[in-house]
């Protein structure tokens, strides 16, 4: 049993380990997710519905999305963006890696008779032929992602943009955190049976890594039958920080703002959102 806790209570190296895959294809936690984001009144897999029609009707505004704009919105979800939109005419494609979240997005299309390209993958590993004017990537996506992966990325949406295409994303702020702290915390059946349907023990050990502004939630979840460890690692900018890696991966920042409804940036903002062209 030492061991056993001295393992749950340890502190690997910042992105050491990648279970994000696993959280987003499994049965029961898919489901879970799912359910969250379909959820029009909270902000948890996806903001809430209030505010993403207004977010959406701003991008669209903000960059002429018509009939001639090609959109891809990375870590797509259940289309909650990319039904948006298609509506306003533009021609969109989705990737993401839950199968259920890409099925459920179908539907919608499909119900809605949009002609919306869904593709279930991982977005590291996404290839295309097709050019887009506008790549979004929305709910904080980017700061899951570890260094190498977000340099991987990013050469992505380099090639996949058009000549002076954009990419629209955002992170959490510096503000965030400062108001982290390390913790560590147990509950039977954590967060409302979110990690299995039978009977588990949940342990939550939150680690922060000032020097790399990065925070983990290293959750050990022990059922009568396997134990899991699910990572999730979280990287916070600054503007300095958010300019320089995208400026580092040939892209010019046009813009930041507080959120991805194109409010002014506010330095006390809790997130905050970017325009970049590709160069």
């Amino acid at each position: 049993m030492f061991d056993v806790l001295e393992e749950m209570n340890s502190r690997p190296a910042p992105f050491q380990f990648y279970t994000a895959e696993d959280l987003w294809t499994d049965e029961h936690t898919s489901t879970k997710m799912l359910e969250y984001h379909l959820n029009e009144s909270i902000d948890r897999s996806s903001r809430n519905a209030v505010f993403i029609a207004r977010s959406a009707n701003w991008i669209v505004s903000h960059f002429g999305v018509d009939g001639s704009t090609s959109i891809a919105d990375f870590g797509c979800g259940p289309g909650l963006y990319t039904t948006l939109f298609a509506s306003a005419g533009a021609e969109v494609s989705g990737i993401d890696f839950s199968a259920r979240s890409i099925q459920h997005a179908r539907e919608v299309a499909h119900q809605k008779g949009l002609e919306i390209d869904y593709c279930e993958k991982n977005y590291l590993e996404f290839e295309t032929g097709k050019r887009f004017d506008l790549i979004t990537m929305i709910f904080c996506d980017f700061c899951a992602l570890s260094p190498s992966q977000r340099e991987t990325l990013l050469a992505k949406f380099h090639a996949f943009l058009k000549p002076s295409g954009s990419v629209f994303l955002d992170v959490h702020s510096l503000n965030v955190f400062d108001g982290r702290d390390e913790a560590a915390v147990y509950e039977r059946n954590q967060l409302d049976h979110f990690w299995s349907a039978e009977d588990y023990y949940g342990f939550l050990n939150t680690f922060k890594y000032d020097k790399d502004k990065v925070t983990l939630d290293k959750y050990t979840i022990i059922e009568k039958a396997r134990t899991r460890v699910v990572y999730n690692w979280l990287q916070y900018f600054s503007r300095d920080s958010l300019r320089e890696e995208l400026e580092k991966n040939e892209f010019q920042v046009i813009e930041f703002y507080s959120d991805v409804a194109g409010s002014a940036f506010s330095p006390d903002s809790p997130d905050m959102a970017v325009v970049a062209r590709k160069m």
